[in-house]
């Protein structure tokens, strides 16, 4: 599979590739022949989406506990 790094691309380019709706099509043409198609997917759901973040009362309580445990693991 080839890959093509959107980030080396010009950002309006990146941009008409990124905003393809789902099932929208881009046809890439070059010397007024089509040299290829893209069909819009799904978007991906990035990596830190799937799981929401636990309220920040939580978050404290995690924390503090790591910190407890190295703090008795030390002395």
């Amino acid at each position: 599979m080839k890959r093509l790094d959107l980030d080396d691309l010009p950002p309006k380019l990146a941009h008409l590739l990124t905003g393809l709706a789902e099932g929208e099509e881009l046809l890439l043409v070059q010397d007024g022949m089509v040299a290829g198609h893209l069909t819009g997917g799904a978007p991906v759901a990035k990596a830190g989406e799937s799981e929401p973040e636990p309220p920040p009362e939580e978050q404290a309580k995690e924390i503090f506990e790591q910190f407890r445990s190295m703090m008795e693991d030390e002395f």
